[in-house]
């Protein structure tokens, strides 16, 4: 299955940001959204992403303080992304090998979705199913 795949049957929407907008405004953003990640956008395109991991790291470490700091001092500037003929393997082997949850898919430079590791395992569960209908409709009618 290809990342074309899981962004038709799950859309093509996502949550951005832009990289002077508060930490506090991202974490509203999220809880809205019910999300665990955003893509920062500049004017030119993807700059970064930010995770709820990111924000309670940098809380441990800088205090209350970081709510009114700009995204930009908290993101991840060098993504990893993929693209919409990228298999769903290359993808889970990119998350574990990069150990991260989303990622954007880019198609030609611009921003088309983002993959989350639940919409991979949730590919994994209906790849299984599939599978294992074929395989009793095999053995049925094999009787």
């Amino acid at each position: 299955m290809r990342i074309a795949d899981v962004l038709r049957n799950k859309g093509a929407d996502v949550a951005t940001i832009a990289p002077d907008k508060s930490v506090s405004e991202l974490l509203a953003g999220l809880a809205e959204r019910n999300i665990g990640a955003m893509v920062v956008m500049g004017p030119d395109g993807l700059v970064g992403i930010v995770s709820e991991r990111d924000v309670v790291r940098k809380l441990h470490e800088q205090g209350a303080d970081l709510l009114s700091r700009p995204v930009s001092e908290i993101m991840t500037t060098l993504v990893a992304t993929c693209s919409p003929g990228d298999s769903v393997d290359s993808l889970s082997a990119l998350m574990t090998k990069n150990r991260v949850r989303h990622i954007p898919v880019l198609d030609g430079g611009r921003l088309a979705g983002i993959v989350s590791i639940g919409d991979v395992v949730k590919t994994r569960m209906e790849e299984l199913e599939l599978e294992q209908e074929a395989l009793q409709a095999y053995i049925t009618q094999g009787r």
